[in-house]
């Protein structure tokens, strides 16, 4: 009785789901803005999102792990590395890092910030 009871309640609430009217689905907020939207060039468009998307990461990454470098050098040192060599010759970094293509690295020596920037 409980068992047929509940698979009514049950048919009766997907009869009632079905029975709605949606409207026009809404564009995904992550959709590129030069996607055309076919299924021919969904591949294309999917593998320049996430070639985009692994540059930005690498650009914090590498923004941020030097900025923490720059910091540590100031304190160690009492002042700010003249260039970005300093600190991988006083090893603070391994390495000065290669900025994405498109892309350089900017010091601001006066700020002690980095920033990766167009070229």
């Amino acid at each position: 009785m409980k068992l047929s009871l509940c698979i009514s309640a049950l048919l009766a609430l997907f009869l009632v789901g079905c029975g709605e009217k949606s409207g026009p689905a809404a564009a995904p907020t992550n959709a590129p803005a030069a996607s055309s939207g076919s299924a021919l060039t969904a591949p294309v468009d999917h593998l320049k999102s996430a070639v985009n998307a692994h540059q930005d990461m690498v650009k914090t990454v590498d923004t941020a792990a030097l900025n923490k470098a720059i910091q540590l050098f100031q304190v160690q040192e009492g002042r700010l590395p003249q260039d970005l060599n300093e600190l991988a010759a006083k090893k603070y970094i391994a390495e000065v890092p290669h900025p994405p293509a498109g892309y350089r690295l900017s010091y601001n020596q006066t700020k002690g910030v980095v920033t990766v920037d167009k070229l």
